[in-house]
């Protein structure tokens, strides 16, 4: 499966909201759990949010959890991560990925990743 990630790319002020969108081309979407990951400056990758094949189980990492929802849409083979009260310390590259796993926030049970995109929130 190949990974497209948009919707950062600019500045947003502390307290705006930012819709982040992962474009999926390739095997039959539902097959994958996706994730999305972000790796500040200097940092880990680490874990920001994940959803399961059909949208049962949803699972935050503790920084995203109550500012940030993540949604699927099969027929369009997309993933989504709404993200609302952002913080400076937001400010990161976001990954898209997908796992044909069963865990939903193990970053090594993820095998395909997109390129990323720069979400940058100013104080």
């Amino acid at each position: 499966v190949q990974l497209q990630a948009s919707g950062g790319g600019g500045l947003v002020q502390a307290g705006g909201s930012l819709r982040l969108s992962c474009a999926a081309s390739g095997r039959t979407f539902s097959t994958y759990i996706m994730g999305w990951f972000r790796q500040a400056p200097g940092k880990e990758r680490e874990f920001a949010a994940a959803i399961s094949r059909y949208g049962g189980n949803i699972y935050y990492g503790d920084s995203a959890k109550g500012r940030f929802t993540i949604s699927r849409d099969n027929a369009k083979n997309t993933v989504s991560l709404q993200m609302n009260s952002l913080k400076p310390e937001d400010t990161a590259v976001y990954y898209c990925a997908a796992s044909e796993g069963a865990s939903l926030e193990d970053i090594q049970a993820y095998d395909y990743w997109g390129q990323g995109t720069q979400v940058t929130v100013s104080s």
